[in-house]
């Protein structure tokens, strides 16, 4: 039965690209359908009922594209986080839903922010030359951070193209041989870019209304500051896997990652373990000085947490702030 449930996972996930087109089609429908319905409400026109429920259906689509990324993230990455966080995301992406269609129309600022997000994210994905362009200077720049660290190419490990492996055309891969005599390979992909986290902010910030100059700052600070601690992270797994610093309690994390490859446990423990725990870590710390240079932004945390645990919150008292645009908590307004 769990074989059979793997394979139909498997299977969602060559669906994967056409769901996040079909995912961000349908959000962006929802979002111009949402300001035509304010826009024609104040002159006495239509109400929001078409972009309620666009956007409740986009959000239900939502919950089966990360479905489709179960098997990809938990079983192909060994990601526990990353899995784990995929598969939750169907039944609150659902629930976000219902709760739209049936009147929270405050989650509709959300539901921009998703817009925004994929609008952000989704070319880097799936447009090759952009996507190589990013991974090649991501690469370039990690490379020279290792040189500052005391790791220049040439010595312990070699940057070479990854096709030599079978995969992308890119100069993205590094080679460790210094460690033992086996060949370790540390190859930079989009996920390594610091491009997922960037267009969670960015969205983040994009969806509320606010003066252009706030937003501006906001932008400027959490951006420079997401991209540098993401080629932090790269030089740390870079480091931790090509030099095999992180060899800890290899049993347990064999087990854990279903491995059985003593040379990837530095590599599960720097980057799946260490680096993506620190990564939610940092975010919510950056997501944290973007609310309070842009506290309109509380109005997207208020409804993830109530979300989460059914219980509403009034985040800007405890931050004490107010915004002009104060959401309605019954739904009525954004």
């Amino acid at each position: 039965m769990i074989a059979g449930v793997l394979d139909a996972l498997a299977g969602l996930g060559t669906y994967s690209d056409a769901l996040a087109w079909v995912v961000i089609a349908a959000f962006c429908t929802g979002v111009a359908l949402e300001r035509l319905g304010r826009t024609e409400r104040v002159g006495g026109g239509i109400d929001r009922r078409a972009a309620r429920y666009v956007t409740a259906g986009a959000w239900v689509t939502f919950g089966f594209f990360w479905l489709s990324l179960v098997h990809y993230y938990g079983i192909e990455g060994k990601s526990i986080v990353e899995g784990v966080l995929s598969l939750l995301a169907l039944p609150a992406s659902i629930y976000v839903g219902v709760l739209l269609a049936r009147g929270r129309d405050s989650l509709f600022v959300l539901s921009r922010a998703v817009a925004a997000m994929g609008l952000i994210f989704l070319p880097f994905e799936l447009i090759v030359p952009l996507q190589e362009t990013l991974i090649e200077v991501v690469t370039r720049q990690t490379e020279t951070l290792l040189t500052l660290v005391g790791y220049p190419s040439g010595g312990v490990y070699d940057v070479v193209s990854s096709a030599e492996y079978g995969k992308a055309p890119y100069r993205n891969t590094f080679v460790f041989t210094a460690a033992s005599d086996h060949t370790l390979t540390y190859t930079i992909r989009i996920a390594c870019t610091g491009i997922g986290s960037i267009a969670i902010v960015a969205g983040l910030i994009a969806a509320v209304r606010a003066p252009l100059s706030r937003k501006a700052e906001a932008l400027a600070v959490s951006i420079p500051v997401i991209y540098g601690l993401n080629l932090v992270r790269n030089v740390f797994i870079a480091v931790a896997f090509g030099t095999q610093r992180l060899h800890v309690f290899p049993e347990f994390v064999a087990s854990v990652f279903a491995t059985d490859d003593p040379y990837l446990i530095s590599y599960l423990v720097a980057d799946r373990i260490l680096s993506q725990s620190l990564s939610i870590v940092a975010l919510v710390g950056i997501t944290w000085f973007v609310v309070r240079r842009l506290p309109e932004v509380l109005t997207i945390v208020e409804d993830v947490l109530y979300v989460v645990t059914r219980n509403e919150y009034d985040l800007r008292s405890a931050f004490d702030v107010e915004t002009p645009d104060r959401t309605d908590r019954a739904g009525k307004a954004d």
